[in-house]
This record gives C-alpha cells, structure tokens and sequence, in this order.
C-alpha cells in the first residue's frame, strides 16, 4: 500500500474518531438543506444537490459531509460508461465499530420512488444485493455517482425487461408464504460445503421459478416519456432504476466524472493511482 493511500486512510479514521468523540455528531440546521454540497477531488470539483422527497438520505449524507467523513477518502470502484462509486474504508471493523458506538446507522431504509431515475448524473446509494438485503436498504456510506452511456428504444425494453425481473425476484423473496425458502437460500449460501452450494442453486431455481410467475400477475414499471428521452439523448444507467435509493443528481463538474470514469483500473474496477476526495463543503446554491 502506498504512503499516500495510507495518510488517507489515517486522515478519514482520524476524522471518524474525532467527530464521534465530541458529545454528540454535529447537527444539521434549517439552513443546511437550502444548500449543494462540493466534493473536492483530486481531479477537480463536483457539485451535488440532494432531492428533498428523499429525506432520510439526504440527512445521512448532509450530516456525513458536515462531520468530515468523506474528506480524504478514494473513489475505489469505476467502470466507465457506467458510474464512479466511494465511501468503502480500509477497515471495514474500525467503521462499524464507530457506527455502532457513536450513532451513525448501519443503513438507510430504501427510498426507491419512480421520479428519481438513473440519468446522467444521478447520485446513487449502493447497497448489498437482494438475496442478503431484501429490504434493499442503502449503505449508509456508500455511494455512486452515473456517468453512463445513451440507450436506445430497444435498449430500453430490453432495460425494463431486467428492472420487471427485479422487481419480481423482490416481490417474491418478501413474499411470507415463501419465507421458510428464501431463509434456506440465505443459510445455504453462507456455507463452503459442496452440498450446500447445490442446495443454494437449486433454491435458487425455485425462486426463480416463482418470478417467472410473478411476472406474469404484476403491474409493470415502464419509462416515462421523458425518462425514455433523456436516455436516449443523454444517457444514463436505465437497468438499476427500482432497485436502488437515488437521492440527488451533479448540478457542475459532470466532465470532472467523466475524468475519472475513464482511469486505468485494476480487474476488480480499482483505479490504478488514487483518486480521492480531498474535502467535501455544503456551498450556497447559485441558482433556484
């Protein structure tokens, strides 16, 4: 590891320790939610505005930049075309620690709404997959910015295809008649045993089985006109819409993503030289 990676990592821990040994995390005013926040990278600045119909998540992020936790930390996963993502520590223990001890949430209750889609720009909230997070809660750290890329009518049927299908899968692991399956699946999938991973696949088949099904009862989401629109002449990330909490979008410093969507990265999608956020700032809104 790097002397630089590792100064970092000692900044964004000090920053954790130090804001959680005051008497309480500092709070958010009035004020704060009539403000964008500046993420300052090494690249250059972005700029962010949180939706206010998507208050939990935007207090979450309001108090993290207020409390330092993301000065200093990297943009650990990028896929060009796609989204650049931060928020993941060295030490993943260290952090949950201070969450548990010191009042920052595990996770966010997702705030997954037809209104806020994946367009370019869209600031995401990752999360842990369906099968072990089936509320699809967000991490409360984590989090994504899209670069993607522009679709195409078909694209976008094939997209909305995919997003039904999640949605299904959702309906059906959720589902209390088929609780005593999906609690085998999460078991099954825990265990190193041969045997084990057979059962999880054939598990896996009859929740599978059950979507298909599902599928064919359910009301289906489709794209707006609009939505369809700026997908096609902007872009954007169509297949994750529904399935993740999307609580702000970039307002400046879009060419300043697209800098570094397009970095060398290793094959597990991390940058090759450090890409970090230097500070983060809430800055008055320059306009409406």
């Amino acid at each position: 590891m790097s002397l630089l990676r590792r100064l970092c990592y000692a900044v964004f821990f000090m920053a954790i320790f130090s804001a959680c040994q005051s008497s309480s995390i500092t709070k958010l005013r009035k004020s704060d939610f009539e403000k964008d926040i500046e993420l300052v990278t090494s690249k250059g600045s972005i700029v962010l505005r949180l939706y206010d119909d998507t208050p939990l998540s935007r207090n979450n992020f309001l108090t993290l930049v207020k409390n330092g936790l993301y000065d200093s930390i990297q943009f650990h996963r990028v896929i060009e075309s796609f989204m650049i993502q931060a928020g993941e520590p060295l030490n993943e223990e260290a952090l949950d620690s201070n969450k548990k001890s010191h009042g920052i949430p595990e996770v966010i209750p997702a705030e997954i709404t037809s209104t806020h889609f994946h367009k370019r720009g869209a600031l995401g909230a990752a999360r842990m997959g369906d099968d072990v997070n089936p509320s699809r809660n967000a991490s409360s750290i984590q989090f994504y910015i899209v670069q993607g890329k522009k679709f195409t009518d078909g694209s976008l049927d094939q997209a909305e295809e995919r997003v039904n299908k999640q949605i299904a899968y959702n309906q059906v692991i959720n589902d209390p008649a088929n609780k005593a399956l999906f609690e085998q699946l999460q078991e099954s999938q825990n265990s190193r045993t041969t045997s084990s991973q057979q059962t999880y696949t054939d598990l896996k088949k009859n929740l599978e089985r059950l979507t298909e099904e599902r599928l064919k009862t359910m009301e289906h989401f489709t794209y707006s006109a609009a939505q369809r629109e700026t997908y096609k002449t902007e872009g954007g990330a169509a297949h994750l819409d529904q399935n993740y909490t999307v609580f702000g979008e970039v307002i400046s410093g879009m060419e300043i993503v697209d800098q570094i969507a397009t970095v060398p990265t290793n094959s597990r999608d991390k940058p090759l030289d450090d890409i970090l956020i230097l500070s983060t700032h809430l800055i008055k809104r320059q306009n409406p």
